[in-house]
């Protein structure tokens, strides 16, 4: 999906630096995603939301592991050693 790109974009080129001591892997992201002009709202199942033009929601999970990622939603993760996010598309 185009979409995924864009939010890809946003967590790799973000409009300010992630630092964990600062604030958290959540909100560094929602600030990234919502600087891109992306509408994210408050997800019961997952970390928050994207609501899409078509009023469709992609939901999203942050953590600082790549490991036991669940398939069902998208994830963005931090890595430490390389201090960049990445995104896991949902499959």
């Amino acid at each position: 999906m185009q979409i995924f790109k864009v939010i890809e974009d946003a967590i790799a080129k973000p409009p300010i630096p992630h630092e964990p001591y600062k604030q958290s892997l959540k909100a560094w992201s929602m600030y990234c995603l919502r600087d891109k002009g992306f509408k994210v709202v408050y997800a019961q199942k997952a970390d928050f939301a994207i609501e899409t033009k078509g009023a469709e929601k992609l939901y999203f999970k942050v953590s600082n592991s790549p490991d036991d990622l669940d398939n069902s939603l998208s994830w963005i993760v931090w890595d430490s050693a390389t201090k960049s996010a990445s995104l896991i598309p949902k499959k």
